[in-house]
């Protein structure tokens, strides 16, 4: 069996002054982190650092930097603009 990868990622909370087409034109893919005994929280990360992280591992855990908070999270469901394979927004789920 393989060994698990494990992606670092940094976020910040979502800029609610925009809305998620905006954050997208500026190469910042929203995303929500939740979990068994907390609440789910707005975020947002770098859209092309995760494309590619994605891309190339889809099982990986990825550990989101969230200020002075760190979640080890597993991908629960990716959106995609399929006519353009875009990613629109990423839900993380607590590992």
């Amino acid at each position: 069996m393989s060994e698990q990868t494990i992606v670092k990622i940094s976020a910040e909370n979502r800029n609610m002054d925009k809305n998620p087409r905006q954050l997208r034109s500026e190469g910042i893919l929203p995303a929500t982190v939740y979990g068994k005994g907390m609440d789910s929280k707005s975020i947002q990360i770098n859209a092309h650092e995760f494309a590619m992280a994605y891309k190339n591992a889809k099982n990986a855990v990825y550990e989101i930097t969230l200020g002075k908070e760190t979640f080890k999270t597993v991908v629960q469901e990716a959106q995609m603009q399929y006519s353009d394979n875009k990613l629109m927004n990423v839900e993380f789920k607590l590992a």
